[in-house]
Order: structure tokens, then sequence, then C-alpha cells
């Protein structure tokens, strides 16, 4: 597996760790389990972190060099591209030929790597692309920054130098087909999971007492990056929507935002607390460091409402691991969130602050119908286990062996399977 920009054992929720983490993570937990041995390389970001991590039998993460530890965004690693690829040539020449079977790449900047390493090796290359641009330029926050050229060039070659496109939804792979040209023999839908050992349901009581938080208070959590994006300054405006409906609730509400800068929000901070501020609410919020995953199923727990106000999402992780404890997720209509949520939770309008503040209203009006969808999330999370999504990633990977591999360069050196409306 290749995972430039973020490796899988980085903390979820700041910087440019999120739900691809988890599931290169989860899913190579899985294939190791199955006795499918997998390498993840990922980029070096500290001198502090080995060369090689195992981090159970069959499973190894590995560090590359290539750029500076610190101080790269994502958007400034195009131009490390080749010294990774160089860094995992080296690796691989240590091993015997034909030791990798299979590259499967997540995200763009991997599908350039795993593009090449796949022709160097003679194998398969599987590619997720978790996000794309050309969706996310569709669906932009206001604040925002379109993804450049250069990556809607660099994904639509990766469409089509791969041997299979592994989607997370359905409507992903008809994105896939639709935008990209991709062909629809070629395209896989693998839905993410969550892991049903850690998120569960538990008492509210019990998960708001180790959290140090009050009992009868009204807890709304909001958990992820901290850019235009996910919308957390969207679920700010409707906390105070909804304190201007409901000012008896003034002293017993708070909006817990769990998470860190990503992206946009790095470069140009979203000021949340000045927005907050600004709409009267300072108390009401509060802002926490992400945290370790038993700690975070405990917030779900604790929570009477989940809110995920993505403009863009491609499943929504947070949404279906709020709704494995059980809690009642409120979620943009938008992207994969309607499979994640299904009829377990409330959808709403992208950025409609009158309908999510209602939402908002009626979840804590009646605790007897939000007890009773809670209930029916967290049955329905249990359709969504990593192993599901390992059983059809090997489904992918099995047909994928099965066809030869055909080089993207051709005898005189020119790429050949790449749209020409995708080369400048």
């Amino acid at each position: 597996m290749v995972s430039v920009h973020t490796s899988p054992l980085a903390q979820p929720g700041t910087g440019d760790a999120g739900g691809m983490n988890v599931y290169v993570l989860e899913t190579a937990r899985c294939l190791a389990r199955r006795g499918i041995a997998v390498d993840v390389f990922t980029r070096r970001t500290s001198a502090a972190v080995p060369e090689l991590v195992e981090v159970e039998p069959g499973l190894h993460v590995r560090h590359i060099d290539a750029g500076p530890y610190e101080g790269l965004s994502k958007e400034d690693l195009p131009g490390q591209l080749c010294a990774f690829a160089a860094g995992m040539m080296r690796i691989a020449a240590r091993v015997p030929e034909d030791w990798y079977d299979l590259v499967h790449s997540h995200y763009w900047l991997s599908g350039q790597v795993g593009w090449l390493a796949a022709d160097r090796w003679n194998v398969p290359l599987v590619h997720t692309m978790h996000t794309m641009a050309r969706v996310k330029n569709a669906h932009l926050a206001p604040g925002d920054e379109p993804e450049p050229l250069g990556r809607e060039i660099g994904e639509a070659q990766v469409v089509a130098a791969a041997t299979r496109i592994v989607a997370n939804t359905a409507d992903e792979a008809r994105e896939l087909i639709a935008l990209y040209d991709a062909d629809p023999a070629r395209v896989a839908v693998a839905e993410p999971g969550v892991d049903l050992a850690v998120f569960t349901p538990g008492s509210r009581e019990q998960a708001r007492r180790a959290l140090g938080l009050p009992a009868d208070g009204i807890l709304l959590i909001y958990v992820g990056r901290i850019q235009p994006l996910k919308g957390p300054d969207h679920a700010v405006r409707v906390v105070a929507d909804v304190l201007r409906r409901r000012p008896e609730w003034r002293d017993h509400l708070t909006l817990a935002i769990l998470g860190g800068a990503s992206g946009i929000g790095v470069r140009s901070p979203m000021g949340l607390p000045a927005l907050a501020e600004s709409l009267g609410i300072p108390e009401t919020v509060r802002f926490l460091p992400p945290v370790d995953r038993p700690t975070l199923a405990r917030w779900y727990q604790a929570a009477d409402a989940v809110l995920v106000p993505s403009h863009s999402e491609s499943f929504g992780l947070v949404a279906i691991e709020a709704q494995a404890c059980g809690a009642v997720v409120l979620a943009s209509d938008v992207g994969g969130l309607p499979v994640a949520v299904g009829d377990a939770g409330l959808l709403l309008p992208v950025g409609d602050e009158a309908a999510w503040a209602a939402a908002v209203e009626r979840v804590i009006d009646d605790p007897g119908a939000s007890a009773g969808l809670g209930a029916r999330a967290a049955e329905r999370a249990q359709g969504f286990g990593w192993e599901r999504t390992a059983d059809r990633l090997v489904a992918a990977y099995t047909a994928s062996i099965a066809v030869p591999r055909q080089s993207s360069i051709n005898d005189s050196g020119a790429l050949v399977g790449i749209p020409s409306a995708v080369i400048p």
C-alpha cells in the first residue's frame, strides 16, 4: 500500500490525518490477519520515526525520506514524489524479485507513485481516490480554495493507468465514470467500515462521568479536522441559532469541537473562537484536541447528537463511528454521508442553519424518539465492520491479479491509455 502524504500511524483529526489514515490501517490489519502480508509506504515526518515499524505480524509501515521532515504541506508534495518513488525502489531492491504481488495506492499523490511502482514491478495497480478534486471543487465551502488543475490532471492519469479503481460508494463509482471517464468494468465498490470492538453503545451517564461532563447538560459534538470543507463553522452557527430559539438552554448546552487545523485551516485559521465570541456564545463552545479511539467512543456515547456538517464527504467515518456508539447523527445530505447514515440519522441540507437548528430542537425535545433513532443507528452500523470492507478489497485484488499487466508507457516512451483531455 502507498500512502504518501499521511501515515496510518498518525492521530486522526489534525493536520492531514483523517478518515484515510483509519481506512489504510484497518484494512491493512484485516488483510494481514488473513495471511496477506502488507507493507505500507509513507513519508517520514520526523527524525524520531524509525524506517520500519511492525504494527502486527504481517503488517509493516515503511517510512521514506522525501523532503524535509517538517514544513511541507500536502500541496508541496508533488515535488517530492520522485524522491519518494526512489526510496520505494531502494527498499524493493533489497527483497527477492516478484516480492510484491500488487500495489494499492491511496489518494492521487500515492497513485502517481503507485503507477510507477506497478509498472516497474509488473504488477496490478489498485487505487482508491478517497476524495476527488472535481467533486470537491463542485462543493466548495465559503472561504475554501479550489483544488488545482495539476491535481485534476494527476487524478485522471491514475484513473486511466490503474487496473482497478475502488470507490467508497456506488455514487462515487458513478462520479468516477462521469467525471474521470473511468471504465465501468474496472470500478469496484468497497464501503469503509468501523471498528465494532471499540465503537459500541454505552451508558450516556457513565460516559459523561468518565469525561467529567454534567449528567443533565445538553451535549452536541463535532469531530474532525478544522477546515472549511468539514463545516465546523456551520456547527457553531447552528448552536447560536438554537440558543436564539431556546434561550432557556443557554446555561445547559455545550458544543464540543474535537479536532485540529488542517489544509487551508492551517494557512488561514478559521477563527472559530472569534466566531463564537461574535455570535455571543463563547462559553458554549469547547475546543478540544483529537483524542484516542476509546476516548472518542465515550464522547459519542455521551452526546445528545453528533454534527457532521461537511460540504463534501466521500463517506464519513465519523458518522458511522458515532452511529456504532448509538449516537444520533445529524449530517449533510451530500456525497457518501447518505450511505453512512441511511435512515438511522437525520440528513439535512448543506449549510441550512435554520433546518439544522430545528433538527437539533427535535432531537432534544423528544428523547424517546432520539433513543429509538440511536438504537437503530447502532444496529445498522453492525453491517459496516472492516472485515466486510476487506472482503471486497480481496475480491478487487483477485480480479486485478487475473488481468495481465500492461505498461502505461509504450516502446517509444510515450504515455498510453491517458485521455488526451488531461494532457496539457
